[in-house]
């Protein structure tokens, strides 16, 4: 229970009677606020409250201790576990709910008003012009009944908030949430995850084994189906079950030998190192699609390595490196001479690119192959990107980080090319290759429509 007092008007006093709240809060907490926060113990809040002017300078909640800020004089009982409280601090409203808190901006509460006038629950957009707000507002009432807070405006406009949408949606909820569940795999724990293939005949039919192969593919990054007739007619009709093709320079659907038709390695028998595609393009393609023909030769088995996984392991043990990987604007180029004309893409990104919030990775932008000079930075930043470009490079080259596939026909890998590096061993013989390049944002909006949470 928290009291403050002061000359006028008098607050409630220490002892006073529990708020509505208190009642009710562990059992809706425990329900609300599940897969949020990690709570490490058993929820039993309670709820107090701070009501002072917002001009009032802020208190310090110390446990069993009297302070004096400002002319207010704070007494705060020894704090209970995950109590939910809340104040009206100077520069924002700070909420302890379930166990973590939260500080909001008052223009932001006020921009984020979910009512009739200020919010579009049917098309699910802002009515409010946040223009309007007033960027000094403050709230003229507040008050927390049960698991709402009440926000009374100036201008006599009333906000309502779930204090549990407020933790979904605050930047402490969000730090400690991913935006896109996944598993990080090397070799032994994607092989031990003994991920089964989808056969074509299920996958074309059903669309459970559909929602099962998007599934695993979201989490691991890459996926199989078997008993794919060996044509470059029939992985398209494959592919188009999960989304729509993105038609590159390349065209709609490739296939190629190593007959170097193109400016490029992967057009000839050569080993590849592990790297992800299009690192050229402004936004590299989402997902990619591999079908092997045939092949009349040996080798040319192909390497898959988790992007994420290593790019967690240098955060791990060299936050500074991961820090400059995901910062430092590095140039990937495309150059080929056509018949009439010369083609020279260029993509701009770190190899890292990141939600700054939680440090989590959602795209690497790794090619060696493609790097173009380095101009985008100062010569006493270059060697510090080389030192950490190098350790990344040294996690994705430990053999316990490579899975090895080899491509038969009938074989189809689909690999998330914001996330896993493929490569191939050098090969004989003659060995063709079909494929295509998917758009991430359709891939995911077919996981949508049935069921998946992404």
């Amino acid at each position: 229970m928290t009291s403050f007092s002061m000359a006028e008007p008098r607050h409630p006093a220490a002892g006073s009677a529990p708020s509505p709240c208190q009642d009710h809060c562990t059992a809706r907490i425990m329900a609300l606020t599940r897969g949020i926060v990690r709570l490490g113990a058993s929820l039993q809040p309670s709820c107090g409250r701070a009501a002072f002017h917002p001009s009032a300078r802020a208190p310090l909640l110390l446990g069993h201790a009297q302070v004096l800020l400002g002319g207010l004089r704070l007494q705060h009982s020894a704090p209970q576990s995950n109590k939910c409280q809340w104040q009206l601090k100077e520069d924002c409203f700070e909420l302890t709910y379930g166990g973590l808190v939260m500080h909001f901006d008052y223009v932001w509460l006020r921009d984020h008003c979910r009512s009739a006038s200020c919010y579009n629950a049917k098309t699910n957009q802002r009515n409010l012009d946040t223009a309007n707000v007033e960027l000094t507002i403050r709230p003229a009432k507040t008050r927390v009944d049960d698991e709402t807070l009440f926000l009374t405006w100036p201008d006599g406009h009333i906000t309502r908030y779930g204090l549990a949408w407020l933790a979904q949606n605050s930047y402490e909820g969000q730090k400690k949430s991913a935006v896109q569940p996944r598993i990080l795999w090397d070799s032994d724990t994607y092989t031990n995850a003994k991920i089964s293939s989808i056969s074509w005949e299920k996958f074309m039919s059903c669309d459970d084994e559909l929602k099962n192969f998007l599934r695993n593919f979201l989490l691991y990054g890459i996926a199989f189906v078997d008993g794919v007739p060996a044509t470059l007619e029939d992985t398209e009709i494959l592919t188009q079950r999960v989304s729509l093709i993105r038609e590159t320079m390349y065209g709609r659907m490739w296939s190629f030998t190593s007959d170097f038709s193109r400016g490029d390695t992967a057009y000839t028998k050569l080993a590849l190192d592990r790297h992800t595609d299009t690192s050229y393009f402004q936004e590299p393609c989402g997902m990619q699609v591999f079908h092997c023909l045939r092949h009349e030769g040996t080798g040319g088995r192909t390497l898959l390595v988790d992007g994420f996984h290593a790019a967690s392991k240098v955060l791990e043990q060299s936050p500074e490196n991961f820090e400059l990987l995901s910062r430092i604007p590095i140039k990937h180029e495309y150059i080929e001479n056509m018949r009439d004309h010369r083609n020279h893409m260029i993509g701009i990104g770190p190899v890292l690119n990141v939600y700054p919030w939680n440090n989590e990775v959602y795209m690497i932008r790794y090619n060696n192959y493609d790097r173009a000079v380095i101009n985008t930075v100062p010569y006493n930043v270059v060697q510090r990107w080389y030192v950490a470009h190098r350790e990344l490079t040294m996690e994705l080259r430990k053999p316990q980080n490579e899975l090895w596939v080899k491509l038969k026909p009938g074989k189809v890998l689909f690999v998330d090319n914001w996330r896993v590096l493929h490569g191939r061993e050098s090969f004989t013989g003659l060995r063709q290759l079909c494929g295509c390049y998917l758009t991430r944002d359709d891939v995911l909006n077919t996981a949508r429509s049935l069921g998946l949470e992404v």
